[in-house]
């Protein structure tokens, strides 16, 4: 019998990053996989790519990252019901919060009882410490959604402990997965000669202090606060200038980047990389990865630093919690503390060689709140 399966997201390069291996296991078990997406939203990675290599076409549809945008969610809600209808879909796993809240709804107004609705969330907005507002409105949402769902999967224990206080479908279930998975030949520590001549590539002598973020340019991913702790760095550190700070990333936020870099004076010391194909091979170049993010659900980012030998420099969120141990695996503080970056930066860049490489190291099951 035939079977299909909707992969919905609202931004569009969800596929290339996250999806790859659920599209192979799905086609493995003999499921025609569709992706379901805004194809005019912006990205950074070529999704159309993703899906032509996978063998997976790709339906628009005119879903809005905001959920107050009504007339382009409702519509939204009516292509996904046509696409239900269209084809035999057995399974609809639906991401991120507007693709959870119209990818549940079409599931419920479809009628069809043998469809499964998976829906994974990689962060609740209403973390704790989150703004009033999304700790009310999109809590509610959530509980409400919940009964329409078959699986919830979260990614860390934080929003594990709130999906099981939810009322799912009859059967339904909560799981909490490691994220999206850590591919440990690509990420792994580069040998002596290889890193130096990938250092060299890039421009970097062992004098050379190198701090790498990885991750998209927003307000989130918050790369403005280590700009904020290098200029405390060059305020009272006499050899500043061998300090370099790498960005692997892109994003809307990139003009206000490389305003800020000029208004501190950090031209000599920061660049911008841009989207990485093969950001393994700057991260494998770094000293230390700094990962600011105010929010994460868990924050690959970081995992695949530490998978590298590299200490991070993390602020303090449910995510980094599942992971990091302050002075163990790198450093951690709270996300609007430049200061606390600074002096983070500096100890990092004492330590020796050998001192760095025994703090680059995952510490699996540790799950600690600072």
């Amino acid at each position: 019998m035939e079977k299909h399966a909707l992969i919905l997201t609202t931004t569009k390069d969800f596929l290339g990053k996250f999806e790859q291996e659920n599209v192979r296991i799905l086609q493995s078990l003999g499921y025609t996989v569709h992706y379901v997406t805004n194809q005019n939203e912006p990205s950074y990675i070529p999704d159309v790519e993703a899906a032509e290599t996978l063998g997976v076409p790709v339906h628009h549809i005119e879903i809005a990252r905001s959920p107050f945008l009504l007339q382009d969610n409702e519509k939204a809600l009516r292509q996904i019901l046509r696409l239900l209808r269209r084809y035999p879909v057995r399974l609809l796993h639906c991401h991120t919060p507007v693709g959870g809240l119209l990818g549940r709804l079409a599931g419920r107004l479809s009628g069809e009882k043998n469809l499964l609705v998976i829906y994974t969330a990689h962060g609740f907005h209403f973390y704790r410490g989150a703004p009033l507002w999304n700790r009310i409105a999109y809590y509610q949402v959530e509980k409400w959604l919940a009964r329409y769902t078959d699986a919830l999967i979260v990614i860390n224990q934080e929003d594990e402990q709130t999906a099981r206080r939810f009322h799912l479908k009859p059967g339904g279930r909560v799981y909490r997965i490691p994220g999206v998975g850590l591919d440990r030949e690509k990420f792994r520590p580069l040998a002596g000669e290889e890193r130096k001549a990938a250092r060299e590539r890039l421009g970097l002598d062992d004098e050379n202090f190198f701090l790498v973020s990885v991750g998209e340019l927003n307000e989130n991913k918050n790369q403005k606060i280590i700009l904020d702790a290098l200029e405390l760095c060059r305020e009272r550190d006499p050899g500043f200038h061998a300090i370099r700070y790498g960005l692997c990333g892109d994003g809307f936020f990139r003009d206000r980047i490389e305003g800020w870099i000029r208004e501190k004076g950090l031209e000599d010391t920061v660049t911008l990389y841009g989207h990485c194909p093969h950001v393994a091979q700057i991260l494998g170049c770094a000293d230390a990865a700094a990962f600011p993010s105010i929010r994460e659900g868990l924050g690959m980012a970081g995992l695949e630093a530490l998978a590298m030998g590299i200490p991070v420099l993390a602020a303090d969120n449910r995510g980094t919690r599942e992971y990091m141990l302050h002075g163990s695996n790198g450093l951690v503080c709270s996300p609007g503390d430049a200061e606390g970056f600074a002096q983070g930066i500096e100890t990092l860049r004492a330590m020796d060689k050998q001192e760095r490489q025994k703090n680059g190291r995952p510490l699996p099951g540790i799950h600690r709140t600072f």
